[in-house]
C-alpha cells in the first residue's frame, strides 16, 4: 500500500492512506514525499487483538471523516485493502459519493478450501460479500483471485479488474552473496531461507521437513525470517519440530526484520522456498526474484502469475516435504542452473516494479472516477 502510495505521489497525485495507531510512538502524519501522506487516526486502544478491531469501525470511520473536514480535503476515489478497511471504504463511497475499489489480498472462502483446520469468522464472511457488493469495482493481483471470487462469492467477472502487485527495486537488488552472508553473520554455506509470518497455513512444516531430507546428504543451512522470537507460539512449536528432527542448530531463526535489511538476507540464500498452503499473491517470492533468488514454492494461488516453473524457480503441486526437497536440491547442486535462473528471476522482478504498476493503477482510477486527470485518492 504504501509503496503504491509513494510512486502515485511521484506521478503528481494526492494520496493520503489512513491507518490506526499502533504504538504511542507513531506521529499523526508521516509525509511520505511528492504527495502520499500516512495519516494515522484513532480506532480502538493501541495493542488490541485483531479479532476485537470491528467494533472499532464507527470510532475509524469518524476519525478519517474529521479529518478530511479539518484538512479540508475533497477526494475522488477510496481504495480500501483487506475486508475491514473494505467495510469502512463502503461507508464513506456512500457518504461522499466517490467510487470505492476493494482490494482483499486474502479471502475467507478461499483460506478456509486451501487447509484443513483454518478457521475464519462468519462476521468476516458475511462482511466481505457486503462490501463486494456495494463497491464500485474489486481490484485483484491475480487471475486466481478473480476466479475464487466469481466461483466462491458468486461475483461477476465484469465487476473484477486485475492488476498485479510491484516490486521495490530500490531495496530489492542483488548483493554479493558473501558479502551478504558475512554481513549478516551466516556461515558461508549452501543457503535456503524462507520469509513470512509463521503460521500453520505458511506451510513451514514441509519447509523444515524438506530441510531434514537435504541435511542428510549436504552440508545446508537454514533461515527463517518471520514471527517474533519471544512469545511465539507457532515458532516455538517450529523450534520445538526441528530439535525433534536434528537439525535446529544449522536453522537461524532471525524473527521479523526491517524491509532494508531483508534484501540482504534474499541475497545470502541460493534458494528461497514458499511451501504455502494458499497465497493471495506471494509478494516475498517476487522481492527474493529481485534480489536474483531463485525460488521453489507451491503452485497456489497468485504465485505461479510470476514464478515461471523450470525459468525463474520450481512451482510444486504436493503440499509434502519430497517434491521440494528434490527441486531445492536440484538447485543447490547445479551452479549453471541456479545462475541462469537467478538471472531470469531478477529481469522479471524487475519488470514489475512499482512505478510501472502505478501508472497502470492511476489509469484504472480515473476511468472509475471519470475524470481526464487523477486529483486526489484515499
Amino acid at each position: 500500500v504504501l509503496n503504491l502510495a509513494k510512486e502515485l505521489g511521484e506521478l503528481g497525485h494526492t494520496v493520503d492512506v489512513f491507518t490506526r495507531f499502533h504504538d504511542p510512538s507513531d506521529p499523526r502524519k508521516v509525509d511520505m514525499g511528492s504527495g502520499a501522506t500516512l495519516i494515522h487516526v484513532e480506532a480502538g486502544p493501541i495493542g488490541q487483538q485483531k479479532s476485537d478491531l470491528p467494533m472499532y469501525i464507527d470510532e475509524f470511520v469518524a476519525n478519517v471523516s474529521a479529518t478530511e473536514k479539518s484538512e479540508r480535503r475533497s477526494y475522488d476515489i477510496i481504495h480500501s485493502n483487506y475486508w475491514l478497511s473494505g467495510k469502512v471504504g463502503s461507508i464513506l463511497s456512500r457518504r461522499w459519493k466517490i467510487p470505492h475499489v476493494v482490494t482483499f489480498h486474502t479471502l475467507a472462502k478461499t483460506k478456509l478450501r486451501a487447509r484443513v483446520g483454518e478457521r475464519e469468522s462468519d462476521l468476516r464472511i458475511s462482511v466481505e460479500q457486503e462490501v463486494m457488493r456495494e463497491s464500485t469495482d474489486i481490484l485483484v493481483l491475480t487471475r486466481a483471485e478473480k476466479m475464487d471470487l466469481e466461483n466462491l462469492y458468486g461475483i461477476s467477472p465484469e465487476k473484477v479488474s486485475v492488476i498485479p502487485a510491484g516490486v521495490d527495486t530500490d531495496i530489492f537488488y542483488p548483493v554479493p552473496k558473501l558479502k551478504a552472508r558475512v554481513g549478516l553473520g551466516l556461515p558461508d554455506k549452501e543457503t535456503v531461507m524462507y520469509a513470512g509470518r509463521v503460521e500453520p497455513i505458511k506451510g513451514l512444516d514441509i519447509l523444515v521437513d524438506s530441510f531434514k531430507i537435504l541435511n542428510e546428504t549436504r552440508d545446508v543451512h537454514l533461515v527463517v525470517v518471520g514471527g517474533s522470537l519471544s512469545g511465539d507460539r507457532e515458532l516455538d512449536a517450529l523450534r520445538q519440530r526441528s530439535k525433534q528432527l536434528g537439525i535446529l542448530e544449522k536453522i537461524t531463526f532471525t524473527g521479523s526484520v526491517n524491509q532494508s535489511e531483508l534484501g540482504r538476507y534474499y541475497s545470502a540464500a541460493d534458494v528461497f522456498v514458499l511451501p504455502s498452503h494458499y497465497e493471495s499473491f506471494g509478494l516475498v517470492a517476487l522481492e527474493a526474484m529481485a534480489c536474483g533468488t531463485p525460488v521453489v514454492a507451491s503452485r497456489v494461488g497468485g504465485i505461479p502469475s510470476f514464478v515461471d516453473d523450470g525459468e525463474t524457480g520450481y512451482l510444486i503441486t504436493w503440499r509434502s516435504a519430497e517434491p521440494f526437497a528434490d527441486r531445492i536440491e536440484m538447485l543447490l547442486e547445479n551452479l549453471d542452473l541456479r545462475n541462469f535462473m537467478s538471472e531470469s528471476a531478477r529481469v522479471k522482478a524487475n519488470s514489475m516494479n512499482w512505478s510501472t504498476v502505478a501508472a497502470e493503477v492511476a489509469d484504472y482510477y480515473c476511468k472509475l472516477a471519470r475524470c481526464s486527470e487523477l486529483a486526489t485518492a484515499i
